[in-house]
């Protein structure tokens, strides 16, 4: 049977190589729960052996029952009753039963609702599976944030409220953020909500392109205070769906077809608060778009995995000229880049989600520990701001090389495949149409870079380096960190010269190719960790840098340029807005 962790040697050997035992003393809290729950870990090494279970087990699920429906699902769909109510496409449906039954549907909650209280590191590695399997289920299953967001911020009535259900699979969630008038710019959001004169909540208005917005659970951005225009007048209330909640309609798109999107009217639909009015947007939102977009990164890995390993196979079997197109050195290199690019996006978004679960460890033991040592105190602190910092860089990067990867690799498995590849015979046009949108939501590309140049500039890019490459190396791993270091002086170099140029056009410009150096140099050095430990994967981190180096030298040439046309000529260079009939 097909195993999508078993046949992964990517994500077995990032899975061995990270040092799950630090995270999961940090998620298991000392293993304080081996004594409440008998399905708890009582120590590090059955915590690690517990988590590789799952994988094994989500793996057979994923290969075995659910990616053989994805073809069906993406020509089905799904479907808008009469009554408003949404039918979903039957592998949807059959697969959040089987991950629901695998107790899989609660991965990050706590024990004490039903979850299994996973760290996010291992939640991304299912996520990678579930999308190679189906893109579009990942929407699905990787909505798990909802209910973190509810942990994590919510009452403790609303926690029990919701909570065991959702993870139980009974309940699935969508965040209700984007409206007509505000996608990118959230501060825009003008869905209503108010309070009766017994302070019960409300909902009024209209929500648009939200993911899986006929699940049971709506977290929903509101303007709580009217007299506010920005986004300090915005809180986040949950909601049921309920008669109240009207889907209107869903979105007839590219790609992802198993996954509903919907346009919601909130007809004075009754909801809770969730924390405290005015920090909806500033930190409920931001707390949870942080935790999508990882979950977006690895949606992108697992796309990108299943169109690279149809394009594999085909050059493989393939023959052309009497021989296998594999041997013609133009499909061989476009091979290579593919497989590269995916490593790389995934050695880069698993370190992120290990961050996340450092700087959230510190964080929860700070709050919830008890610390009474000052000495301890301040260094959770200093371990939390530390994290917090990468993770501001981190999380932004993650998303922004994934997804653009994903779409890079799905083209190119086209262009091998050739005419094959654009017909629906198989399923590489698919994943080219799945690709596209992990660009866009959940914060486009280019939001993603203007996240994640700030880092760059501020120097925390360059610590994240530098802490990377800071110990002895094997002897032939050294003269791979050497042009590391050459590469972090040319960063450097480029921003110096955007940080004095004046205004924030500048900058703002030549964002991408800052952040791109910074990608190429996170990837570089952990492609080196992943050499030293496994002297096999030193070809990948020696063509890493052989491909990357140039780019490095040129696109800090491009930044040093002084280059300000496309602001300044723009309507030159662009031409005049085209007359439309």
């Amino acid at each position: 049977m097909a195993n999508f962790y078993r046949d992964n040697e990517d994500i077995q050997f990032l899975f061995h190589h990270m040092d799950l035992k630090r995270i999961a003393a940090i998620q298991e809290e000392g293993f304080c729960f081996a004594k409440e729950y008998d399905f708890a870990p009582a120590d590090a090494s059955d915590a690690v052996d517990n988590y590789e279970r799952i994988l094994d087990s989500l793996g057979e699920i994923t290969g075995s029952h659910i990616a053989p429906t994805a073809g069906d699902t993406d020509l089905t769909g799904n479907k808008l009753n009469e009554d408003g109510t949404v039918t979903r496409a039957p592998g949807i449906a059959q697969a959040i039963r089987l991950l629901a039954k695998a107790d899989l549907m609660g991965f990050t909650l706590p024990y004490r609702f039903g979850g299994i209280n996973c760290p996010q590191v291992l939640f991304t590695m299912t996520n990678d599976m579930v999308s190679r399997a189906d893109a579009s289920l990942m929407n699905i299953y990787g909505l798990q944030g909802n209910a973190d967001t509810i942990n994590a911020f919510a009452s403790e009535e609303i926690k029990q409220e919701y909570l065991p259900k959702m993870a139980s699979g009974e309940w699935t969630g969508a965040m209700v953020l984007t409206e007509p008038d505000a996608g990118s710019d959230l501060q825009a959001v003008k869905t209503r909500a108010y309070q009766d004169d017994q302070g019960n909540w409300f909902l009024h208005g209209v929500k648009r392109f939200i993911t899986n917005g006929c699940g049971e659970v709506l977290l929903v951005l509101s303007r709580t205070e009217p007299e506010i225009s920005d986004g300090r007048g915005l809180s986040l209330l949950v909601c049921r769906r309920d008669a109240t909640v009207k889907i209107r309609r869903l979105e007839n798109k590219l790609g992802i077809h198993g996954s509903p999107t919907c346009e919601i009217f909130f007809d004075h639909t009754p909801a809770k608060l969730i924390g405290e009015r005015q920090r909806g947007l500033i930190t409920y939102v931001m707390s949870l778009m942080n935790g999508a977009r990882v979950g977006i990164a690895a949606q992108s890995l697992g796309i990108g995995e299943a169109a690279y390993r149809v394009a594999r196979d085909y050059a493989h079997s393939r023959k052309q000229f009497d021989t296998a197109i594999e041997n013609f050195p133009a499909v061989r290199e476009l091979l290579v880049k593919s497989r590269v690019d995916l490593l790389a996006a995934r050695a880069l978004t698993y370190h992120g989600a290990y961050c996340v679960d450092l700087e959230n460890g510190a964080l929860r033991k700070l709050e919830f520990g008890n610390i009474t040592d000052p000495t301890e105190k301040k260094d959770l602190r200093t371990e939390a701001r530390k994290y917090g910092r990468a993770n501001k860089v981190l999380t932004p990067m993650s998303k922004y090389y994934a997804s653009e990867m994903s779409m890079r690799v799905s083209n190119d498995a086209i262009a091998v495949l050739g005419g094959s590849g654009y017909m629906k015979d198989y399923s590489v046009e698919r994943h080219l149409r799945d690709s596209r949108i992990t660009t866009i939501y959940e914060g486009t590309s280019q939001l993603q870079v203007v996240a994640g140049v700030a880092g760059v500039v501020s120097g925390t890019c360059h610590t994240i380096v530098e802490e990377l490459i800071a110990r002895d190396w094997p002897e032939e791993v050294a003269p791979l960190v050497e042009e590391i270091r050459v590469g972090l002086a040319l960063l450097d170099e480029a921003v110096e010269f955007v940080k004095a140029q004046p205004g924030t056009a500048y900058r703002d410009l030549h964002a991408r190719r800052l952040v791109d150096i910074g990608v190429y140099l996170v990837v570089a050095s952990l492609f080196c960790d992943h050499a030293a430990a496994a002297p096999e994967r030193l070809p990948l981190a020696k063509y890493w840098l052989a491909w990357r180096m140039p780019e490095i030298r040129m696109l800090k040439e491009q930044a040093c340029s002084g280059n300000l046309a496309p602001v300044d000529e723009f309507e030159v260079l662009a031409g005049p807005v085209p007359v439309v009939d």
